[in-house]
């Protein structure tokens, strides 16, 4: 469900902003996309892991804060964001 630490580093890198960036918007969005994408995956099969699709929303709810503080703050980084991770906003 959770994702691995080498895959982790690979979402930094390829998202980030500056070296050694793990903490803007961007790097945020985008680890919580992919820890979002394998948990879709795990309820898929297990329909009733109820703790886990509160933890999906929980999720979801805190990307969208940063998506929004994002657009709030600088609209083209925005819009260059949810065009790479292909999000339909």
């Amino acid at each position: 469900m959770s994702i691995t630490a080498e895959r982790k580093q690979e979402v930094i890198k390829e998202y980030a902003t500056v070296g050694g960036d793990t903490g803007s918007p961007e790097v945020q969005v985008a680890i919580l996309s992919e820890r979002i994408r394998n948990l879709t995956e795990h309820l898929k099969t297990h329909s009733k892991d109820f703790h886990s699709r509160r933890g999906l929303l929980m999720m979801v709810g805190q990307r969208r804060r940063l998506l929004d503080y994002l657009k709030r703050k600088e609209a083209g980084r925005y819009e260059r964001l949810v065009e790479r991770l292909g999000l339909r906003r």
